[in-house]
């Protein structure tokens, strides 16, 4: 066990979760992912894609301060106090992108047995994945990590 590895396990007992951020690549967008949430409250680790890192902390932060005080979030539902005048909703994350996506959830489970949500977020217009006139960068700043990849609309 290294540095990290004892951060990780440090934040989970003291905040009851750690949130990770992965830096945007050539072929994927920024990402940022919590572990620990279904260890401290049984409830589903939450990932956002594409969104800057500090909102996506912020949010990840909130989505688990209100699971401690008991409210339970349905995917397909869409809530409206996450981003300032903006709905967001959740779909489950396919256990296909744990990979790819949530290694770290992958090694303090021990295998991919927990459940992630993904949040959905508008663009500014918004415009949602379902929409057809959405562009080409939200495609590629928010993929659908569903089994699909493709968000009916909700």
């Amino acid at each position: 066990m290294d540095e990290r590895d004892r951060k990780a396990l440090e934040d989970i007992e003291k905040f009851g979760c750690h949130v990770l951020n992965v830096m945007e690549g050539e072929e994927q967008p920024c990402f940022s992912y919590s572990i620990g949430i279904e260890k401290t409250l049984n409830q589903p680790e939450l990932i956002i894609v594409g969104l800057k890192r500090e909102l996506s902390h912020s949010i990840i932060n909130n989505y688990r301060q209100r699971l401690a005080s008991g409210e339970i979030f349905i995917p397909g539902v869409f809530y409206s106090d996450f981003i300032e005048g903006f709905d967001v909703t959740f779909i489950e994350t396919d256990k296909k992108h744990y990979k790819e996506y949530l290694g770290w959830g992958l090694w303090l489970y021990s295998g991919n047995n927990f459940k992630t949500y993904q949040l959905i977020w508008p663009t500014t217009a918004d415009i949602w994945p379902w929409n057809e006139n959405k562009s080409e960068y939200y495609v590629w700043a928010q993929p659908i990590l569903n089994s699909s990849g493709v968000l009916e609309k909700i």
